[in-house]
């Protein structure tokens, strides 16, 4: 009997499936998710994917939210859905349609390098981005977005953090909570190596 399954990939644990599910539904025999897998995970290192590609039998159906949740890169998207179309099983990306046999093979390639041109742009935008909040930041102390440092902003004052510690001969995790900062945090600020509480 065939199932309809679907592959679900966030980037980050802060991030969820909702937005995915909500645009491709919920009403599936089995669900294969990667929850926290950065976009640079090869297909076959991801547990969720891994997992579809060894249960999706001939005449199931596999739906996805975008093409590039596949693969890591457009040969890597390819690979995915070769082996998948090759095993009989009908993919349905939302946003495309259903691919299936050659015409599908084609379609995929296709968008797989249009998802590749788009996270290069994306790269590069984001390089240009830092170049010119590095020249501006230089120039005027602020970057070109007015932020006062480069970066993330600091969670909290290094030298407080580290000179009420020091006054109060308070602990790590006394100080996290004083600041509100995590623990890791306060090892960072003061020095302390990980090992050491």
């Amino acid at each position: 009997m065939s199932k309809h399954s679907a592959y679900f990939r966030v980037s980050t644990s802060s991030q969820n499936i909702d937005a995915q599910r909500q645009a491709i539904g919920s009403n599936f025999d089995a669900e294969f998710i990667d929850s926290g897998i950065s976009g640079s995970v090869m297909a076959k290192d991801r547990k969720g994917l891994s997992e579809l590609l060894l249960v999706a039998r001939a005449g199931d159906l596999v739906s996805c939210y975008a093409i590039d949740r596949l693969g890591r890169d457009a040969i890597d998207v390819q690979l995915t859905v070769k082996q998948l179309l090759e095993k009989g099983v009908e993919l349905d990306i939302h946003g495309i349609g259903r691919i299936h046999g050659d015409i599908g093979k084609m379609i995929v390639a296709l968008l797989a390098q249009v998802a590749e041109m788009e996270r290069t742009k994306i790269r590069e935008r984001t390089a240009a981005g830092r170049v010119a909040a590095k020249a501006s930041f230089e120039a005027t102390g602020k970057t070109h977005k007015g932020k006062t440092s480069l970066g993330r902003p600091e969670a909290a004052n290094k030298a407080q953090v580290k000179a009420w510690r020091e006054l109060n001969s308070a602990s790590i995790s006394q100080t996290a909570k004083q600041f509100k900062i995590s623990e890791a945090t306060v090892k960072n600020y003061c020095r302390i190596s990980l090992s050491s509480s």
